[in-house]
Order: structure tokens, then sequence, then C-alpha cells
């Protein structure tokens, strides 16, 4: 248990008690570590964080729908091989030449420890958690190509992601350790923001935070704005003079850089019509 404790977040991305103990315990037992969480809530920038913290190198493997187990410890370049036999180029009788590690075997061959990012792991198919289970169990693969096992020299700090596209194995899931991001509440969110904008004037920041978590709270929303978006809304607010100028409740500037379907926009857009309508009834009565 000589890791455990050693993750304690970075500068840049603020992290919580518990997210912090479960990084270190992934480490600590050598478990790949499987993150869950709303699209973004810093899933993949936890990976990056950790690399930062600890001072390793990061590889990210970005999963797709077409990727195979195989793609992430080796790949076989018939093709060259084919092409070097009939136009002359590297001594096509070893097949050595021909032989590039995938993200997960660059790791298991790496001199010092890394940290491996296998990001968004359920858009690929459901078989293919199953096909990484002895190389996660073991730390090593053999190429049949070239009769020779890659093993990990230093273990690899494994952080892996998925937005819940598909369920995962159990087989799978019993050998990771699994944490799921909340959602920040207000007093986590502040904090968050005060990193991205650390001049940014308090009452501004209370503002926004009540115009954007009231928004979540809207009923009929498909998919609620993320921590990501907020930021990109009060990058917005300032770029465009607003900070402090509007009611942000009331006006819900920029709805666009917060929400991303036409069904959550129009929600939003009816909130905020119904809201000014008493805006200005009210003043009528006065």
């Amino acid at each position: 248990m000589q890791d455990f404790n050693r993750y304690s977040g970075t500068s840049d991305y603020i992290v919580s008690e518990d997210l912090q103990n479960d990084v270190n315990v992934a480490i600590a037992l050598g478990r790949p570590l499987l993150i869950k969480g709303e699209p973004g809530t810093g899933k993949t920038l936890l990976a990056q964080s950790v690399a930062r913290d600890l001072k390793r190198n990061l590889l990210i493997w970005n999963i797709k729908s077409t990727t195979k187990a195989q793609d992430g410890l080796y790949l076989y370049d018939t093709v060259q091989r084919l092409n070097d036999s009939r136009f002359g180029g590297n001594d096509v009788s070893n097949i050595e030449n021909y032989i590039k590690l995938g993200r997960l075997g660059e790791a298991f061959a790496a001199d010092e420890p890394v940290v491996v990012l296998i990001d968004e792991i359920d858009k690929a198919d459901i078989e293919f958690p199953n096909d990484l289970l002895a190389e996660l169990d073991e730390m090593r693969f053999y190429i049949p190509e070239t009769k020779k096992t890659i093993a990990a020299r230093q273990r690899p700090a494994i952080i892996i992601t998925s937005n819940s596209e598909k369920e995962l194995p159990d087989a799978f899931l019993r050998r990771c350790v699994f944490h799921y991001i909340e959602f920040p509440q207000p007093e986590l969110m502040s904090r968050i923001v005060r990193v991205h904008f650390p001049d940014l004037e308090q009452q501004l920041i209370e503002e926004a935070m009540a115009a954007f978590y009231q928004l979540r709270g809207l009923e009929g929303l498909r998919k609620k704005p993320s921590t990501s978006e907020l930021i990109d809304w009060l990058k917005a607010l300032l770029a465009a003079g607003l900070g402090g100028k509007t009611d942000l409740q009331k006006e819900l500037p920029f709805l666009g850089a917060l929400l991303k379907n036409e069904n959550d926009y129009e929600v939003a857009a009816r909130q905020r019509s119904a809201y000014q309508r008493r805006g200005a009834l009210a003043s009528l009565r006065r």
C-alpha cells in the first residue's frame, strides 16, 4: 500500500476526497479505475490530472465503435511488409519490423510507470472489455507473430471512462475499482469556476450559478448542461461584456452555449418567456 494517498489533485483540477481516495486505492491495488458520470463532469481530465500530479507520462487510447482489444496491444502491418517484399525496404524476414505496439503495449514496455486513459470504453463492441480481461489481470500479452511476450516492466495506472451507453460485463467490473462522479454541488462548483476564472467577481459567479442550477432543474430537459458548458457560458458572457450587466436568471443569454438540442432549447426558452412575463407584470403593478 505504499502508493496510497499519493494523488491529491492538481491546481487546475478540483478533486473530491472520495475520488482522490478511489484513485489511490486503484493504484495501490494495481487495478483499473472505472469512472462514470454525466458528460462534462471531468472524467477524461482526471487522467491528465493524475499524470501531472504523479509526474508520469499519459498514454491515451480513444475508443471508437470499430476499436478492437488487440488495437491497444499491438498491430501487425501486413500491408507494409507486402509492399517492402515487392518494392524493397525493411528486412521482410524480420517480422518485428512490422509490429507496432498499441497504447497498452507501450505502457507495458515503458521503463517508468505511466498513466493509461482508456476513454469511453462503452463505445466499443460489448465483447471488447471481456477481450482485455487477461491482459489487465496479468499485465502481459503474447505476440504469436514474433513468439514473444510483452510483460509490464512497471505496472501502469489505468483509468477507464464510460458514459453508460452500454452495460459493461460483470467479469470486467469485478476487476475494476469503480467511482461515479456526482454532479458538483454549488460549493464545489464555485471552486471549479475559480480555477478557470480566478479574477471573476463573486457576485457574477453567484448569479451565473443560480441561473445555471435553475436551468438544470427544469423538467423536460433531455441533456442537462454540464460543468464544461457552464465554463463556456461564462466565457461567452465575459466576451460579450455582459458580466454584472443583466439579470441572468431572467434573460438566460447565449442558451446555445448551455443547451445542445432543440427540445431543451425550447424548454428553456419557454421558461425564459414565462420569467420575463412575470417580471413585466410585476413592473406594471408597481
